[in-house]
C-alpha cells in the first residue's frame, strides 16, 4: 500500500485523542490477527472511523507501528527519569525498581504485541530498523545512568559496561517468552532471583 500524506489539524487536543484511538485499535488488531492479518480496513473498523480518516493521522501501517514503539519508549524513559530523580545509591534505586520492571514485562497484552512486532521485524526490514533504533536509545539512556557519579560501575571499561547492559536488557525482555511458555510464572518468584543478579551487574565484580 502506498503511503499517504497526513493532514495538519487545527485542534491538537482532538488530533491527539484520535491518534490514541487509532493506536489502541491497531494494538488490539495486531494482538488478535497479527501484523499481516490486520489491514487498515480491520483497524478502521475497530477504531470506529473510516480508513480515509485514519490516513489523516498516520501515513501507513508502518507509521502506526512506529508510534506504538515510540509510546513504549516514552514509558521506558519515564522509568529512567524516575531512577535519575530519586536520591540515594543508584544500585539501591534500581533494585527497588525491579518490581515495576518485572510487572511491566509480564503484562500479557503488552507481551503479545511485542512478540508480534519482533516476529514482523524478522520479515520486515523497516520494522526491524525501528525496533533496533528504539533499543539503541534505551541502551544509551541506561549507559548514561551507569556512568554517572551515583553508579558503582562508572569506571568499568566500555566493553564491560555494554555487556552488563545487554545482560540486564536480555533478562527483562526474556520474561515475555517465559510467561508465554510458562503462564503460571509469578512476579514474586522472579524477583527472588532477579534482584541479586541485578545487584551483581550494578556493582564491581
Amino acid at each position: 500500500m502506498s503511503e499517504k500524506t497526513t493532514k495538519k489539524h487545527h485542534d491538537p487536543v482532538l488530533a491527539e485523542a484520535r491518534r490514541k484511538q487509532v493506536l489502541k485499535a491497531a494494538e488490539d488488531c495486531f494482538r488478535r490477527k497479527g501484523y499481516h492479518g490486520a489491514g487498515m480496513a480491520e483497524i478502521s473498523k475497530t477504531a470506529g472511523m473510516s480508513a480515509g480518516h485514519i490516513y489523516n493521522y498516520f501515513a501507513s501501517k508502518e507509521a502506526i507501528i512506529e508510534s506504538i514503539i515510540q509510546q513504549d519508549m516514552e514509558e521506558m524513559f519515564s522509568i529512567f527519569q524516575q531512577f535519575e530523580d530519586q536520591s540515594g545509591e543508584l544500585v539501591k534505586v534500581m533494585i527497588e525498581g525491579c518490581d515495576h520492571g518485572v510487572e511491566r514485562h509480564l503484562n500479557r497484552e503488552d507481551g503479545i504485541l511485542k512478540i508480534e512486532m519482533l516476529a514482523e521485524a524478522a520479515r520486515n526490514p523497516k520494522v526491524a530498523f525501528l525496533l533496533q533504533e528504539s533499543d539503541t536509545q534505551a541502551r544509551t539512556r541506561m549507559r548514561g545512568l551507569l556512568v554517572g557519579e551515583r553508579s558503582q560501575v562508572k569506571d568499568v571499561t566500555d566493553k564491560e559496561l555494554d555487556a552488563r547492559i545487554n545482560v540486564m536488557f536480555a533478562m527483562f525482555s526474556g520474561l515475555l517468552l517465559r510467561r508465554t511458555l510458562y503462564p503460571e510464572l509469578q512476579k514474586d518468584t522472579i524477583l527472588l532471583a532477579l534482584r541479586p543478579v541485578v545487584k551483581t551487574l550494578l556493582t564491581p565484580f
